[in-house]
């Protein structure tokens, strides 16, 4: 998560993109806390979800590929201004590191609010930051070369979606790490969660540092623009066809349902962890669209939008801190004991949560206090950042 910026020159669309997905994102996390039971609840679940609360998840499902894919081009807008490919891997490698460093402490603490962290959960950070470690060594080989890796980890990786292990050997763990998404109980109470296995990130990744290219000082408009409908439309065609036919590119195929809504909601039920071929192409598809008929727009609105997508970290930082506040007062009101918002592992492998929640419309409604109350916060640290480009240490947060 990083800014899209080149000196003065700055198409703000990406920022747009990015804080439009940002938004969103909260509104998952949001129900993550107070929808009824949904700790424990899959809301993509044919059997037991409804058609709101199925599109009330699928949407969230643009933000980590828009994120991973952006934090790319970033790289790849940063690495234009530096002189050698050497001041931009360190810079790389110095950020991935950090960022996994902020996942596994403060980002798993704002989830969990357990001292003790005996909860561990590696998430979209923890998968930005691994990205970068590999993409700083991968920088140095043509541009060829690394097309033809992200495409290949991007669409070739469900060829090993047959390959599971178990276990807790060395093979096991780097094989949840890669591309098995696990939850692992260990005897002494605590547990690890591997959330997003980092295969297709990194390829996703390597082709947002190779698009970065449409976006460098200089490069045609109108080009451009045209390179985004082509690659957005191509995209989704390429979604519907490999869906229609479930020929390749997700491990889970669409089934004809009992009625026409909920056979549709089959097809657009793609798989996220580790994220399909299907997956990506359907939020990413969308997303470039997004950038194609935004490129000119600037208004009030969008502007509140740019301004957070300004400042992403920051805004993913204190919007967990913010939402699981909020979320212990809601497990308060409700008559329950504030302490049942600490998500100890022992806490929430006991499932005490799954009785407790509240309806869609609150969910609704807590969401869009939270965005309106962190947007002044991020329009205040944006102008912070803004007056003090000169600070090194602020490129980190």
């Amino acid at each position: 998560m990083s800014q899209t910026i080149t000196g003065k020159y700055r198409i703000e669309s990406i920022d747009l993109l990015r804080g439009v997905v940002m938004v969103i994102m909260a509104l998952d996390h949001v129900r993550d806390y107070f929808h009824f039971g949904s700790f424990y609840v899959d809301p993509t679940n044919l059997a037991t979800t409804t058609p709101i609360l199925f599109f009330t998840r699928w949407i969230t499902h643009l933000c980590a590929p828009v994120f991973i894919f952006l934090a790319g081009t970033s790289a790849f807008l940063y690495a234009s201004r530096r002189e050698t490919r050497g001041q931009v891997a360190r810079f790389l490698l110095s950020r991935g590191l950090w960022l996994i460093f902020l996942e596994i402490t403060v980002v798993n603490f704002a989830w969990t609010f357990d001292h003790t962290l005996s909860l561990h959960i590696l998430q979209v950070i923890w998968a930005i930051g691994a990205s970068m470690v590999v993409l700083a060594g991968l920088i140095f080989l043509p541009r060829y070369v690394l097309l033809g890796v992200g495409v290949l980890l991007v669409s070739g990786h469900n060829l090993l979606d047959a390959v599971a292990v178990s276990g807790l050997n060395l093979q096991s763990v780097a094989w949840y790490l890669l591309h098995q998404q696990s939850f692992i109980p260990f005897g002494d109470g605590s547990a690890i969660y591997f959330a997003y296995p980092v295969i297709p990130w990194i390829g996703l990744m390597i082709l947002g540092y190779l698009f970065g290219v449409f976006y460098q000082k200089g490069f045609d408009a109108e080009l451009r623009k045209k390179w985004l409908l082509g690659l957005g439309l191509g995209a989704m065609l390429l979604f519907i066809a490999l869906r229609a036919g479930n020929f390749y590119g997700d491990p889970a195929p669409w089934k004809t349902q009992g009625t026409a809504v909920y056979s549709f909601l089959s097809f657009m039920n793609t798989t996220k962890y580790p994220p399909s071929l299907l997956f990506l192409a359907m939020t990413l598809g969308p997303a470039l669209i997004f950038l194609y008929l935004t490129e000119s727009v600037k208004n009030k609105f969008s502007g509140a939008l740019v301004t957070i997508g300004r400042v992403p970290l920051f805004y993913y930082v204190a919007h967990l801190y913010a939402i699981h506040l909020l979320a212990v007062l809601g497990v308060l009101y409700a008559g329950r004991q504030w302490s049942e918002m600490i998500l100890t592992a022992p806490a929430f492998l006991n499932a005490g949560l799954a009785n407790y929640g509240y309806n869609l419309l609150v969910v609704y409604l807590i969401w869009g206090g939270v965005v309106l109350a962190l947007y002044p916060l991020c329009k205040r640290y944006n102008a912070y950042k803004a007056a003090n480009r000169g600070k090194w240490w602020l490129s980190y947060l």
